[in-house]
């Protein structure tokens, strides 16, 4: 499939600057996918999920780096335990606001689906239909803590830092600042089980079975706890990327959800 160019642009808000692209309808015309991306993401290491799924789904794809990402402004160091509450509830209303998002359902991988979740269960936000949540976190596992640890060992001792500093302006922020974060003793009691028990829109929870960063119990969790009606799709073999190492099957899921949620919008 070609790959689709974005529209790519900036929003500025609070003295900040967040890198940002469109790929398919804009919000004035059809519904919108939100997305959010994992702790060393950014815009770019989307890669081609975007332009698929705006094709699959006829909504419009939205992506913003957060702060310290990409090429977004940086952020101080040593960032919070409590980092993605502050993304979620400081941080994601003005970005749609900003955006014109009008009908939306927010799509997070990893750090940025805790972030989704957090929003959904904690902010009223009647432009969210639903959740596509790709290897989220809800509670801590030891398996996280291994692979983060091992994140370290790589970004210290092989290509890791050059490959990421493609991407992100400032690249030991960003690398850093999730890291240390992630490794903070404090966060092993971070949990965000009470914001899930609040989400009362559906919830698709994508989980691959060789994950070095989570198990398929997140998806117990939401499916334990959400008001909302929980789906899960497991991938036998896949780890923490789904959209990038089974994209048919993530884009297909994601898309069928989306037409059932979002209606005739969804071409």
């Amino acid at each position: 499939m070609t790959k689709a160019a974005p529209r790519t642009g900036w929003i500025e808000l609070a003295g900040q600057r967040l890198e940002t692209a469109w790929w398919g309808e804009g919000p004035e015309t059809a519904p919108t996918i939100v997305l959010l991306h994992e702790g060393l993401g950014c815009v770019a290491l989307w890669r081609n999920f975007p332009a698929q799924l705006a094709a699959a789904t006829g909504c419009g794809v939205f992506a913003w780096s957060r702060r310290g990402y990409g090429a977004s402004s940086p952020i101080a160091l040593p960032r919070p335990v409590s980092y993605m509450h502050g993304e979620a509830r400081e941080w994601l209303q003005p970005v749609l606001d900003a955006a014109g998002v009008r009908r939306c359902i927010l799509l997070g991988h990893s750090d940025g689906g805790s972030i989704a979740a957090i929003y959904a269960g904690s902010v009223q936000d009647d432009r969210v239909r639903g959740l596509a949540l790709l290897a989220p976190h809800f509670l801590v596992e030891e398996v996280s803590l291994a692979g983060i640890r091992k994140a370290r060992e790589r970004f210290l001792n092989s290509d890791l830092r050059a490959r990421l500093g493609r991407y992100h302006k400032d690249v030991d922020g960003a690398f850093w600042g999730w890291n240390q974060a992630w490794l903070n003793p404090a966060f092993r009691d971070w949990n965000i089980e009470a914001e899930v028990a609040r989400i009362r829109v559906p919830m698709l929870v994508v989980q691959g079975t060789s994950d070095p960063y989570g198990t398929v119990e997140q998806l117990r969790v939401a499916q334990r706890l959400a008001l909302g009606p929980v789906e899960g799709l497991v991938l036998d073999g896949i780890g923490h990327a789904p959209h990038l190492e089974a994209i048919e099957a993530t884009v297909a899921a994601v898309a069928d959800f989306a037409h059932r949620l979002l209606g005739s919008g969804a071409q």
